[in-house]
């Protein structure tokens, strides 16, 4: 067989050799360092950018932020822009491989996928790296136009140098906009612009198919409204119109806290009720044993110049056990996870195994998890993290894959553990599928970043319910063969 010709531009860069093609016979790469490979080889076709089997790289791109899983890809995918990616699809369908976007969060050294459970792996695959996508397009007074790998923190800083931000953010900035939209995204303001998915305006996305489309919910709907928090299914989304408003220049943040759960919840269905706080976060404070939880409401007012909002009217009606306000710039406000972020890397928790939990809990049987499930947290299952806990109107959702409970209110358990280093994850894991069960008893969804093991077919479908139909319907028409982003597991 001839050895297929090299493009300077298009090929795939190893340790040592230059891969010229897909050995299809033998699973594996043909290089430069065999040119007469036994079996039949598929030549790389050219593009702009760089694809390596460099082991450095692939190691980089086989675990994740949650350091629970382990997935080789077989090559990593460095794209100049999309066509090189409808490039790769293309070869990885006539192959019979696999290919997940990898949105490479962090900052410094620390770049890596922000999912829990290998949701952005692709063991034996091509994983594209997110952040060669970074290019900040236009902003504009209502919009901004980034490539999927620009991160909400490149966003922001450049959008408040125009007294503009983004109006729904994570807590922690250094994600990847593609790849948050494509899970949903939610932050603090949710309760009054639904997730960061429900803020975009329009995509380019690579399909399953290879195709560079536009979507928007004006053109090309269906997949507009599968691909924003759809999971990676039906493409591989490359960038995105996503809206801006005018930014504040102060934040005014009021920390209450409470012994009591019931009062806990119902301060927070008050303030979600009036939307008094643009800003509205809750967090559970395990306590040590014998000792009940605590609570702890964030609510946060927004203002400008030198003159801060009056606390009275907006305390109004809310009996927290104490309280404390402090004043500090919105942008501070809005990089407030740095500090956390970097007080747990220096304590070495970063890089340890975080099995996460995230649910969205019917508001009505909240009370009732809450009840249950605490008891069987300890300080130490927690470690340096969190467990938030605040509610939001499902209305505010508008696209039918990002999958909440069936009413009107539903509050986010977002159990961000940072387990001492060297703790075994296995039990914790278990805790997360119990309690997954539990909750889905009581009406609970999932939301998909969480480590929740053993996810199965019917598990899925349940987790869809009438929404199974849109999602299959949507994974037949632009990912038939089902290249893309196996690392979910929603279709084995």
């Amino acid at each position: 067989m001839n050895r297929p010709a090299l493009s300077r531009r298009a090929l795939l860069t190893g340790a040592a050799a230059t891969v010229i093609g897909f050995n299809t016979t033998t699973r594996t790469w043909a290089t430069t360092n065999t040119p007469t490979p036994p079996g039949c080889i598929t030549p790389l076709p050219p593009i702009q950018g760089t694809l390596t089997t460099n082991t450095t790289t692939r190691t980089a791109y086989a675990q994740d932020f949650g350091r629970l899983t382990t997935t080789t890809p077989y090559a990593v995918l460095n794209p100049a822009g999309a066509p090189d990616i409808a490039t790769i699809i293309n070869f990885a369908r006539r192959n019979q491989l696999k290919v997940a976007m990898n949105g490479q969060s962090g900052t410094g050294n620390d770049l890596e996928s922000h999912s829990n459970y290998g949701q952005a792996g692709v063991a034996g695959g091509i994983s594209i790296n997110a952040r060669a996508l970074n290019r900040i397009h236009t902003i504009t007074p209502t919009n901004a136009t980034v490539d999927a790998g620009v991160t909400w923190a490149q966003l922001t800083e450049a959008a408040l140098t125009q007294n503009l931000t983004p109006p729904c953010l994570t807590d922690y900035l250094h994600l990847s906009i593609g790849g948050t939209i494509s899970v949903g995204g939610i932050g603090s303001t949710v309760h009054k612009h639904g997730l960061q998915a429900d803020t975009v305006e329009s995509i380019e996305i690579v399909t399953g198919t290879g195709r560079i489309l536009t979507a928007s919910p004006t053109r090309n709907p269906d997949l507009f409204h599968t691909a924003l928090a759809g999971a990676g299914q039906v493409g591989i989304i490359t960038r995105a119109t996503v809206k801006l408003v005018p930014a504040p220049q102060n934040a005014r943040v009021f920390t209450l806290t409470y012994d009591n759960q019931n009062t806990f919840l119902t301060d927070q269905q008050t303030l979600l009720a009036d939307g008094r706080f643009p800003s509205q976060v809750g967090e559970i404070l395990i306590q040590p044993t014998g000792q009940p939880p605590r609570y702890k409401i964030e609510a946060v007012a927004h203002y400008n110049g030198t003159t801060p909002p009056d606390p009275t009217p907006l305390l109004t009606g809310l009996n927290p056990t104490t309280t404390d306000i402090t004043d500090q710039t919105y942008r501070e406000y809005t990089y407030r996870a740095d500090t956390f972020a970097d007080t747990i890397k220096n304590l070495g928790y970063w890089n340890a195994p975080k099995p996460w939990l995230s649910l969205f809990l019917p508001a009505s049987t909240t009370p009732t998890f809450l009840t249950e499930a605490l008891p069987h947290i300890t300080p130490d299952d927690i470690g340096a993290g969190l467990l938030l806990c605040y509610p939001f109107h499902t209305n505010k959702l508008t696209h039918p894959l990002a999958i909440t409970p069936t009413e009107p209110i539903t509050y986010l358990f977002d159990f961000l553990a940072f387990p001492h280093p060297d703790t075994n994850p296995t039990p914790a894991l278990t805790r997360n599928r119990t309690l997954y069960n539990r909750a889905t008893q009581l009406g609970a969804k999932r939301y998909l970043v969480g480590a929740i093991p053993n996810m199965t077919p019917t598990d899925w479908q349940n987790h869809y319910g009438p929404h199974w139909t849109t999602l299959t319907t949507a994974k037949n028409t632009y990912d038939p063969t089902h290249t893309l982003t196996p690392g979910q597991n929603i279709f084995p």
